[in-house]
């Protein structure tokens, strides 16, 4: 996993994927994940893309209201964008390596 920091250069492969991972936005915060600190890790192979997120799934505050909702909102909108369309396996982790969303091509 390569930590995410916006002043690394990255291979251009992880370039695509930041690039579209900044038309991800966070509907707390309104802005894009990248900026609202929400990234906190990928990994970018040719067939496999891993995203760790920097949530925590299983504390009680994210698991009602609010902050379920912007969760389950950015995981569908990151799905939307790379399950299929760019890679056939994504998973998506919160910071304690939970896996929160799983796409596998069959």
């Amino acid at each position: 996993m390569k930590v995410y920091r916006k002043d690394r250069e990255y291979p251009q492969e992880y370039k695509e994927v930041l690039e579209e991972l900044s038309t991800v936005i966070d509907p707390i915060s309104t802005m894009n994940i990248l900026d609202a600190g929400l990234l906190a890790g990928l990994d970018v192979s040719d067939n496999t893309l891993k995203i760790w997120l920097a949530v925590e799934s299983n504390a009680y505050y994210n698991m009602i209201g609010g902050a379920a909702i912007a969760h389950s909102k950015i995981i569908g909108d990151i799905m939307e964008r790379f399950a299929l369309v760019k890679f056939p396996r994504v998973y998506i982790y919160d910071m304690k390596n939970n896996l929160l969303a799983k796409f596998e091509k069959k």
